[in-house]
């Protein structure tokens, strides 16, 4: 059993719209929506530029960089391609990947080769294999890679972490977590198309994972079941974790259902739930029962969409010549990345990249 995770108070009280050194130059890769909402947080951060942005259509680019006062944008011509053209600009030292799941692996080592940090958006790539291939590139390099697990930056996230490790709530015996949407069925759609990586697994599993595994531990085993459409893509899943210890947690994603978006962890003196619209990866709100006393509510301010905590990461390890964030290390994506092997193994799930 991997451990928990450690808490990072100085993630609490830190200011994230504080500069912490020089300027860092950011390249984003796809002009999607996630792209351009986290974009939008990296305009927060006093000490980022907007370098360049780069998409295969030359249009698309030009026009997210209008809106965003990117200074360079970059798409498909007859001599090379949008992304060779952003990973050649000098301006550009750390990668915003923001592409499908089954691009990210193409992408990340284009980008690692040719000398640039990377911030990958997750599930850091679509098995433990292309993962590892990563991992080991950036290690040879000696640049910069993260997989872009934001909830784990969350000064919510956080104290929940600092709550559970304090031994206020006791042992730890359960946690329940879950996420689900109803997404329309549509086959062009990246969620549901299996070339893709598509489904609920990848797509959503690591939120209400980072319950469990931050508070306990990744699992001694897992048994999932799911719902599979015809093209062999999961609409819904529930994993049940056991542990030698006896704890235990339910997790469920789906994308057929409407659901709170919540995570409740349970120990022997007490709970904590995480409280709100998309508590369970974006937690603004908690609440704490210790024994009979009164639920106490400790509520956190959002700043920006939420992303500006991951990227004041980010570019303070590059500012400090970091090649990895101590706060989501590599080998937590890798472990992850194995455990969604095991589960997709039981669901029965596989896609052209395996």
């Amino acid at each position: 059993m991997t451990s928990p995770y450690i808490a990072r108070p100085e993630l609490l009280d830190a200011d994230p719209l504080t500069a912490t050194g020089r300027p860092v130059g950011w390249g984003v890769v796809s002009t999607g929506s996630i792209a351009a909402t986290v974009t939008a947080d990296i305009a927060l951060l006093p000490d980022a530029t907007l370098a360049a942005v780069s998409s295969r259509h030359a249009d698309k680019a030009a026009a997210f960089a209008e809106q965003f006062g990117f200074a360079a944008s970059y798409g498909d011509d007859d001599t090379r391609s949008g992304l060779d053209a952003l990973l050649a600009d000098p301006a550009v030292e750390v990668v915003y990947v923001a592409t499908p799941h089954a691009q990210h692996a193409a992408v990340v080592r284009a980008a690692l080769t040719a000398g640039k940090s990377v911030l990958v958006e997750k599930p850091i790539t679509i098995n433990a294999r292309e993962a590892t291939e990563l991992a080991e590139l950036a290690r040879e390099r000696g640049v910069f890679l993260m997989e872009a697990v934001w909830t784990r930056f969350q000064p919510a996230y956080q104290r929940a972490l600092q709550i559970a490790a304090s031994g206020e709530l006791g042992q730890v015996h359960w946690v329940n977590a879950e996420i689900s949407f109803p997404a329309p069925a549509d086959p062009g759609a990246r969620i549901w198309a299996r070339a893709d990586g598509g489904g609920a697994l990848l797509d959503l599993a690591v939120y209400p994972l980072l319950w469990p595994w931050g508070t306990i531990g990744l699992p001694d085993s897992v048994t999932a079941v799911g719902t599979l459409n015809e093209e062999g893509v999961d609409a819904q899943n529930a994993l049940s974790l056991s542990y030698a210890s006896g704890a235990q947690a339910q997790l469920t994603t789906s994308l057929l259902a409407r659901s709170p978006h919540s995570a409740l962890v349970c120990g022997t003196e007490g709970w904590l739930r995480a409280e709100g619209a998309d508590s369970v990866y974006r937690p603004e709100r908690l609440e704490v029962q210790i024994g009979d006393a009164p639920v106490r509510v400790e509520e956190f301010e959002r700043i920006g969409s939420g992303y500006v905590h991951e990227l004041r990461e980010v570019t303070r390890c590059l500012q400090q010549g970091l090649t990895e964030s101590p706060v989501m290390p590599v080998h937590d994506s890798l472990a992850l990345m194995h455990f969604l092997d095991g589960v997709r193994a039981q669901l029965g799930v596989v896609y052209p990249n395996d």
